[in-house]
């Protein structure tokens, strides 16, 4: 028999050029530039990729996904999806990733790999439109996102200790910065 420690996988699923698609990379960004990861937590960009995730999923205990999610409520609802309410074969499309993420959930329980929790925290999205950077709406409820995250680690049993200082993300200084360039 394996002895081996519990891992809790994290992974933002967003594509951080087409705005609030990105919301799952921007709140594991900054998850990470907020609090120390503890050991037997990984936290992974996920980006729009697919089957790169297979391993990483395989070897996790507990697998959380952040990403964009199309419920038809309003714009800006944070959801968390648990369990049975995350169709193995995704009846209806939650997520504009979900092709891969279904991809791979189906073929981790074909192989009985599948993680022994699975939990996607989404936030439907504003704009999808080509440009980096998240909607005001988005980046209001990205805080909320965070919290949901660090929330859903606490249910694990896993307390994050917050950094003295926070770093500011890739994604979201290069946001910044094209806000602020000029095209002449």
């Amino acid at each position: 028999m394996e002895n081996r420690a519990k891992k809790t996988l994290i992974i933002g699923m967003g594509n951080v050029l087409m705005q609030d698609e990105g919301v799952g990379v921007r709140a594991v960004e900054e998850l990470v530039n907020r609090y120390h990861i503890p050991f037997g937590v990984e936290v992974v960009d996920g980006g729009t990729t697919g089957m790169e995730l297979f391993e990483p999923m395989r070897q996790a205990d507990t697998l959380i996904i952040a990403d964009a999610v199309n419920t038809g409520a309003p714009y800006g609802t944070l959801v968390r999806i648990t369990h049975d309410e995350i169709p193995a074969f995704f009846q209806t499309k939650l997520s504009n990733h979900q092709l891969g993420v279904s991809d791979l959930l189906a073929l981790l329980t074909l192989k009985g790999e599948i993680p022994d929790q699975v939990t996607i925290i989404g936030m439907v999205p504003h704009s999808l439109e080509n440009r980096l950077g998240l909607t005001a709406e988005a980046e209001q409820g990205l805080e909320r996102m965070v919290e949901m995250l660090v929330q859903e680690l606490a249910t694990l049993g896993i307390s994050l200790r917050q950094r003295t200082q926070s770093h500011i993300g890739h994604w979201k200084r290069e946001a910044e910065r094209e806000a602020t360039s000029v095209c002449v």
